[in-house]
């Protein structure tokens, strides 16, 4: 894994997320100075801005709400600060939104975990025009007649970048449905301010596509999980560093910034030593299986113990040999992006199937029975 190139794209992409983000707010009079009113030829259904060119910019229909519901957003979050903290905390919100939207549906295609198996950032091919542009209509995705003409339409204008906007938009909003916290429905301002293209090659599907070798994110290349883990700490690296210059002058942080300076990534050999010696001892010292034991590389047999400890030990052990798989209960109380979960699910399954369960009735018993995690950062729970 080239942990430099994704430390570099992490760290550009947030800024080019916010710079795009902060433009098209901007179109519709919103930006860092305060929110301008509609020009007065507006109209209940299209409102006019001044962009300082000859034509105002102009937006209508659903875009009108959108827009008010930024403004909203922003007004409601000065109640607690300034203007300038607002503004730069809902620019910033949009922007790790989009982030983590496009690096799971990234790490999704490549795995094949997408519903519709259609690739929607890429080709499997290795074409650029990503299948979901080339076939948009093979992907199960719901379009409307009208959306469908209106998608031939712009193909056929090569308005190509706007058909992968509407398209990616579609596949997140689909999403919604099987990973609903990731992937919130996006008709409010987020969608208003994604400006999103696979033709630019200084845009950030672009250098998602082409900077991060794609088998950095194939979990058959192994432990390539950790990616993500790895893209949202570097994508905090300037929030944290910024922080922690404040704390050494003494000024007091604002709880916005408590997650990017806490989220640190824990590595792989560290989260197996954990795993396997709380979870895995306590289920094959109620459960001896030399089998097991046999497939966790960090677990470390008990050292010898005094006669009284050994007693101890031996009551706790009667207790463990009374357990089901479905009773044990894993929490990881600051999960990050989920890293320890996800492989203690990897135990959970030996554990499940040593048991005589099928891999399919212990991996919906283990979603629905032993893993719970809790963060302070939305973001991070998103991802895990």
């Amino acid at each position: 894994m080239n942990k430099t190139a994704i430390k570099n794209f992490a760290i550009w992409a947030r800024n080019r997320l916010i710079e795009e983000i902060s433009y098209q707010a901007g179109l519709m009079g919103i930006t860092a100075s305060g929110i301008a009113s509609p020009l007065p030829q507006s109209t209940g259904e299209t409102e006019f801005y001044d962009i300082g060119t000859a034509e105002p910019y102009a937006i209508s229909g659903q875009q009108v709400t959108q827009r008010a519901k930024l403004a909203e957003a922003i007004r409601r979050k000065e109640a607690d600060t300034d203007y300038q903290t607002a503004y730069r905390f809902i620019m910033e919100e949009v922007a790790y939104t989009w982030f983590n939207r496009l690096i799971a549906v990234r790490f999704m295609e490549v795995n094949d975990y997408l519903p519709s198996r259609v690739r929607v950032l890429s080709s499997a091919t290795g074409k650029l025009e990503p299948d979901l542009v080339t076939t948009p209509f093979d992907s199960g995705l719901p379009f409307t007649t009208q959306e469908e003409a209106d998608i031939v339409r712009l193909k056929q204008e090569n308005e190509m970048d706007e058909v992968f906007r509407r398209l990616f938009i579609r596949q997140c909003n689909a999403l919604n449905e099987i990973l609903p916290a990731l992937f919130e429905v996006t008709g409010d301002y987020t969608e208003l301010l994604l400006r999103v293209s696979y033709t630019d090659p200084e845009g950030v599907v672009w250098h998602l596509v082409h900077d991060i070798d794609e088998a950095d994110f194939n979990v058959e290349q192994g432990g390539q999980v950790e990616i993500i883990g790895w893209l949202y700490q570097y994508y905090n690296t300037e929030p944290k560093d910024e922080t922690f210059a404040l704390l050494k002058k003494n000024v007091k942080i604002t709880k916005e910034r408590i997650p990017s300076a806490t989220q640190l990534f824990t590595p792989d050999w560290i989260v197996r030593y954990m795993v396997e010696n709380s979870l895995g001892r306590l289920w094959v010292e109620g459960h001896p299986n030399d089998a097991l034991k046999s497939e966790w590389k960090y677990y470390l047999d008990e050292a010898e113990q005094e006669p009284d400890v050994q007693a101890q030990l031996e009551e706790i052990r009667q207790e463990y040999r009374t357990l089901n798989p479905e009773d044990i209960r894993v929490i990881d109380p600051c999960m990050g992006s989920g890293h320890i979960l996800v492989y203690a699910f990897d135990v959970l399954m030996q554990i499940y199937e040593s048991q005589g369960y099928t891999q399919r009735d212990a991996a919906q018993s283990i979603l629905q029975n032993n893993l719970y995690g809790l963060d302070i950062d939305e973001r991070a729970a998103q991802l895990a």
